[in-house]
């Protein structure tokens, strides 16, 4: 059960986004996305976990009991989760304190358990490895979007904490659109991310139905050889 990598790609980035389609992950991806930093951070690490557990299962699909399956795979979630949240402990820890709970509740991400169930324990390591890659990367613009959505409409900013991730210099990475700007407090409460999320859905919908209306190019039949006709048509004729 093997695709090509422009069709696994095209379905982790689009058709099968795990936020704005399977509505996967939405517990971290409603509550930490109030800025777009914090976003990206909790995307990266999911993403990370994504491709390792991906990868992983794919590896031990052949040794390992249908009746135990689901436990080892947490079990292998678990370990990488583990290890993703040390790392940002030691790394960014300023970020990791904002991030808080939800890191370690990667674990319970039902976008990483289905992916190892129904993709990873059936396909080859390369396809599990873009498979996770590409599920993640969709994941992350999810959150990165909705984050960067939230922050200016709530604050008037853009990636005003980019240096917890990227160093002091990334201050000045802030946009801003002036200090004048009030800012709608609705945008960065927990209903703000509900309503982010519903535009975001609604658009992706819209483009999806506009390229389902576009007209299909007609595939033109291949010219016939004059010799082949004369050949098929009967003698005498």
């Amino acid at each position: 059960m093997t695709s090509s990598y422009g069709k696994l790609i095209k379905e982790g980035l689009w058709n099968n986004n795990q936020a704005l389609v399977a509505l996967l992950g939405l517990c971290p991806l409603l509550a930490v996305t109030n800025t777009a930093i914090n976003g990206l951070g909790l995307g990266i690490a999911t993403t990370v976990v994504l491709v390792l557990s991906n990868v992983t299962v794919s590896l031990i699909r052949n040794v390992v009991r249908q009746e135990v399956r689901l436990p080892i795979f947490v079990m292998v979630i678990a370990s990488f989760v583990t290890a993703v949240e040390l790392s940002m402990n030691a790394w960014f820890y300023e970020l990791y304190k904002i991030l808080g709970i939800f890191i370690p509740l990667i674990v319970t991400n039902c976008a990483i358990i289905g992916r190892a169930e129904a993709f990873a324990s059936k396909n080859n390591v390369t396809d599990s490895l873009v498979d996770g890659l590409a599920m993640g990367i969709g994941f992350t613009l999810a959150l990165v979007v909705l984050g960067a959505m939230r922050e200016l409409v709530g604050m008037g900013t853009l990636f005003s904490q980019a240096h917890l991730m990227f160093g002091e210099g990334a201050r000045d990475l802030t946009l801003s659109l002036g200090d004048g700007f009030q800012g709608a407090l609705l945008a960065i409460l927990p209903p703000g991310a509900f309503i982010g999320l519903g535009l975001l859905i609604v658009i992706k919908n819209l483009v999806d139905q506009r390229l389902a209306e576009r007209p299909q190019p007609v595939k033109s039949e291949p010219e016939k050889d004059p010799k082949e006709t004369d050949e098929a048509q009967p003698a005498g004729a």
